[in-house]
This record gives C-alpha cells, structure tokens and sequence, in this order.
C-alpha cells in the first residue's frame, strides 16, 4: 500500500467529497425505499420508484460520454452535484406540503437518475488525471475511494435505521441534498482543473465507447458480465427492505443493520485490496473476489435469523472492492485517454441497464416466490455471470485493439 499516493494533489478533496456525498446516498438509499413501504404498502411501488432513478441510464447513459468528454470531469461532477442538491431537497418540501403525489415522485427520482451515469464514470476518469497513468497506481487510487465511499456503506444504513424511526425517512433526504452541497465546494475549491482534452477522430461519435468496448473481448466480457451482476445485485438490495418489513416486525433498524454489513464487509475488503492490490494481476485477482462474492449468497435461500443474513452480507461485501478497484483500473488504463469517458459511460450504462428491469420484476416476483426465493434466484444469476467472466478473464491477457475511426 502506497500511502504516498495521497499526497497526489486534489486526491484527498476527492475522497473527502466522495465519503460526504456517498454518506447521504447510502442513507436515501434506505429511507426512499422505506418511505414508499410505509406509504403505499406495496413492494411493487417500491420498486417502480428505484426503477425510475435507474431508468434514465437507459435513455441517457451512452450519449452522456459526449458530456463528460466536453466538460470533463471535474465540471461534470461539479453540474451532477449541484443538480442532485435542489432535486432531492424538493422531496421532503413536496412531501410536508401535501403536494407529493406518486407520478411526482417517480419524476424527481427520475431526474436524479440522469446524473448517475455521467458522475460516476467521471469519478473514475479523473483518477488517472490526478495520480498518472500507471494500472497498479490507478488500482491503489480505486482502492481508496472504494475504501472511502465502503465506510459510508457502514455507517450510512446504520444512521438512517436510527434517523427514519426518530425524524421519518423523508427528512432523511434533507441531508442528502446537503451533502451533494458539500461535495460541490470540496471539488470546486481543492480539485484542480485541467484542460479539456481534445477529441480525436476514433473518439468521434455517440457509439465511439461501445465501439472500442466491443473491439476488445476482456471489456466485452466484462460491460456484459456487469449487466448481470448489477441486475441480480440491485434485486437483492431491493429484496433487503422487504426482508426486514416481513420477517423481522418491521423494524427500520434491522433493515439498517442489514445494509450496515454491507458495508462493515465492504470496509474490510477496502484494507485488503488496499495491502494486496500492488502484489496481484488486477484481471486474476478480480476473477477470484467475484467467485468470492457470489458463494455465500446461496445461504440467503435458507430462513436464516437476523444475525445470519448479517453474516452472509458481511462476507460477500468482503470482496466487493477486490472485485471493484482492480477491474476498474484495468478498464481505465487500457482505454486511451481520449475515448475513455465514452468507454466508461458505456460500461456504466451496460452495467446500470438491467436495473430498472430487475427492480420492476422484483416486486411481482417476491409476491410470486417470496424474499427467499428471490435470493435463490439471486445467487444463481450472480452465479452465471461469474462464471462467464472466468471464461476470459483466467486466460492469457490479450494486448487491447487497435483504435480504428468509424464515421459519425
């Protein structure tokens, strides 16, 4: 672990905004859900209301890398955050005046959703900006803001389990509109801008990430594995909420305590990638941590006690960031710099796409198989995209394409 690498300007702002915004995400993330349980009573609803913060990714992922590779970074972050401030804010403002209907709701979500894809591949664009363009280097920097964003999976659950049953899971989304503040001034005052970089001609065009996405059958592999993964994991975090409302008395602390070991694992896994990153192949070691992640999903099928769905979170979120940071830098450093926001768009939106698919379904099919059922269901998914992956991955690392222009 190379902590000398904090020292890299505007790297430590970075984190530091990222842990604050992420804080507020990870509360929202369980007090919107909550909020449409209470409410409505309808897994179905809850559902369609995470799918519509998904949806736009559909529509609007792959041409926002044109976005991000005009502003940049820096800027697109700057726009997302500021953005997403007044968005989630309007919620509860709408909620105490009586005027926050449901299509309303799905609207605002909706819009928050737009910024997903753009931000979050400029989270992982701008790293190389800041600490250079060596994979080992951008594996340790993703291992930071793995490790970064992880404690807030810990402790942002854990929080809003509290807050919801004492203020109620609206006023939850104050605070997260206050963090995107906070993570605007951070990136607009301690983040150094940097020219943008000029467009060249294989980097041309709406398609030019899916493109050289596809040219190459490692990233292939991988924007289709992550279709996979995402869709089964956003229906295994959906099923969590339910789980809690269902089986353990309709307890917002347990459903927060389940999201918290998520991210205790998480926070553990950040450490060991941090320590082992520099040692392993990127490629192989996320082949193995995938498989890790996947196996001890297969318990959830069993009617286990509180204590044991905890458990079973823990250790599967223990390889999350051994999975995240090094597939990541590989994804990053073997794009050229100039098609790299597309590519990451690309891969974001394909990875993001079965989303809103999968939060819709969940709902009928908890009412079908039960929560159970679904994490059978789960772990079979998650099962079939890890070994997909291992097909290609295990083998020998091919050299990527040739980046060959294609006409508007």
């Amino acid at each position: 672990m190379d902590v000398t690498l904090l020292r890299k300007r505007g790297l430590l702002p970075l984190l530091a905004a990222q842990v604050v915004s992420s804080l507020g995400s990870q509360m929202t993330f369980l007090a919107l859900p909550w909020f449409v349980l209470v409410t409505t009573g309808s897994p179905t609803k809850m559902g369609i209301v995470l799918a519509a913060e998904l949806a736009p990714i559909a529509l609007l992922g792959i041409p926002s890398g044109t976005l991000v590779a005009r502003l940049g970074a820096r800027r697109t972050m700057l726009v997302g955050d500021a953005g997403r401030a007044p968005l989630l804010a309007a919620i509860p403002i709408l909620h105490a005046t009586g005027l926050l209907s449901f299509p309303l709701l799905l609207v605002c979500v909706a819009l928050v959703g737009v910024f997903i894809a753009p931000y979050y591949a400029s989270q992982r664009v701008i790293l190389p900006e800041i600490v250079g363009e060596d994979e080992k280097l951008v594996a340790q920097a993703n291992a930071f803001v793995e490790a970064a964003t992880r404690v807030t999976a810990l402790l942002g659950p854990a929080a809003a389990g509290v807050l919801i049953a004492s203020v109620g899971s609206t006023n939850v989304l104050y605070v997260d509109a206050a963090t995107f503040a906070f993570s605007f001034l951070m990136l607009r005052l301690f983040v150094p801008r940097r020219p943008t970089l000029a467009g060249t001609e294989a980097s041309r065009g709406l398609l030019a990430g899916v493109r050289y996405l596809f040219a190459d059958r490692l990233l292939g592999t991988l924007a289709l594995t992550s279709l996979l993964s995402n869709g089964f994991g956003q229906m295994l975090v959906a099923s969590l909420p339910v789980l809690a409302f269902q089986d353990f008395g309709q307890s917002s602390k347990v459903a927060g305590a389940l999201f918290g070991s998520f991210g205790a694992g998480a926070v553990l896994g950040s450490i060991v990638a941090m320590k082992v990153m520099h040692r392993f192949d990127p490629i192989r070691l996320g082949a193995f941590a995938f498989a890790g992640l996947v196996l001890p999903l297969w318990l959830l099928g069993f009617n286990l006690p509180a204590i044991g769905v905890m458990a079973v979170l823990f250790v599967s979120s223990i390889f999350g960031p051994l999975v995240n940071a090094p597939l990541i830098a590989v994804l990053t450093t073997r794009t050229p710099e100039a098609l790299r926001p597309k590519v990451m768009t690309a891969v974001l939106t394909f990875a993001l796409l079965a989303g809103p698919v999968a939060l819709v379904a969940v709902g009928p099919l908890l009412g079908a198989v039960g929560v159970h059922g679904v994490f059978v269901v789960v772990a079979a998914g998650q099962s079939a995209a890890v070994s997909l992956f291992a097909i290609v991955a295990l083998r020998r690392r091919e050299d990527p394409p040739e980046v060959i222009a294609a006409p508007v």
